[in-house]
Order: C-alpha cells, then structure tokens, then sequence
C-alpha cells in the first residue's frame, strides 16, 4: 500500500471527504485527488498537517502498508491497542442512512414540524429495521431515555407492547412519543422523565378520541455525536 492507498484509506476510516482532507492539508481537492489516483505525492508539509490532525505518525502516510497499522475501529495504531482477556473485538461498523421526518414532541401532543434531511445510523440496526424513520426529540418528558435533541428511530412496522416507547398520532393531527400501557377500554400514555411535571395522557374507549400508532421507537442517536 503506497501513498495513494494510504490516502485512500484516511478518508475511509476517518469518513472524510477530498475537499475536506484539502482544507486540512492545506491543498486544493484537484490536489487530493491526484494523490489518490498516484499521478503526484503530497509534500511534507501537507502530511505533517493530515498526520498532526488524526493523530498519525508521517510514516502511516508515506510508507508502503503504512494505514495497515491503523486499527479502523479504534482509529489508533494497532500495536497501542490492549484488549482485556477474553473481549470479543467487534467488527468496523458499516453506516447506513434513514429519513428524518420532523420533529416529534415529548411532552403536550403536538402537530410535528416535518424536516427533510437523513442522519446516518449502523447498518445492522437500519437492515433490521428497513422502513424506519427518524424523529427529533423536543421536550424533556422521556428524558430518562431520550434527551431533548437526540434522534429517534421508529419502526412503523412494530406493534408496541405494554411498556414500548411509542410515537402515537392523537386525533389525526397532534403527535407524542410516550410509554404506551394498554388494558381493555383504557390506553396510557405515560411520560419517563427527570421532571416530575408530567402527567399521563389517558384515553378510554369512552373519549371518542382517535389513536394511531405511528411506530415503534428501536433505536436513538444523541443529538450531540451528529455534531
């Protein structure tokens, strides 16, 4: 693996795109991609800057097989890596993307505010899971389990059980994300929070109200790691 290759490999496990490498080492993205395809070799000062910004040393950027001693889970070099006596070491995690739909309020049902954009989440969790979608969380009334902030992924295939974390629309139009408690004529919505203020939304067969379920929370990105 030469310099090319190296390069290469720096973008992938490090997730970055040429033009950002460029602005780090301080080049153009034409710059970048003539390294890559092996038709120049970036200068000393350009490596120092890609090896002090991730953590390398020059030679894991200038040497053949040089990112073959970069552990790509850990991003550190392999032989500073110590493991505890029987740990299963996992496997580099493959990213895939859903849909963020809107936001989705926890606390008062609300109309939610529709986004159109994707965050990214493990592949694993995504194949499992394959027409899911994601939710902004405003209002702290799960906040044990899902700050205000953090992403949502919702199944909408899932049937909640008692006790699921769901997001349920209210009447057609006003949404909520609560633990749902389910008895013959009586559904409770019923907040996890650090704020004892939040009271439970009860409705009976009697209340002519209209409740459909819009999924199933399965997963959550903090909102701060998308930063």
């Amino acid at each position: 693996m030469g310099v090319a290759d190296n390069i290469k490999k720096i973008r992938e496990i490090f997730d970055v795109t040429q033009r950002e490498l460029a602005d780090i080492a301080g080049v153009t993205e034409n710059a970048v991609s003539k390294w890559e395809n092996g038709y120049a070799e970036p200068r000393m000062g350009a490596v120092e800057k890609i090896a002090a910004c991730y953590g390398l040393k020059k030679r894991h950027i200038i040497e053949d097989g040089g990112m073959d001693m970069i552990d790509p889970l850990t991003k550190r070099p392999k032989q500073e890596i110590s493991y505890p006596p029987g740990a299963i070491i996992p496997s580099p995690p493959r990213k895939a993307y859903a849909p963020l739909l809107g936001r989705v309020h926890a606390g008062d049902a609300k109309m939610p505010e529709i986004l159109e954009d994707n965050i990214s989440l493990p592949y694993e969790v995504w194949d499992r899971h394959r027409e899911g979608y994601f939710l902004e969380v405003e209002g702290n009334c799960m906040s044990r389990v899902y700050p205000e902030g953090s992403f949502i992924f919702v199944d909408r295939r899932m049937e909640p059980k008692n006790g699921s974390i769901a997001v349920v629309s209210i009447d057609g139009d006003d949404y909520v994300m609560r633990r749902l408690y389910r008895g013959a004529n009586t559904m409770i919505l019923s907040p996890d929070s650090w704020d004892d203020s939040y009271e439970d939304i009860v409705i009976t067969g009697d209340d002519g109200r209209i409740v459909k379920f819009e999924g199933v929370v399965v997963w959550f990105q903090a909102g701060k790691e998308m930063e």
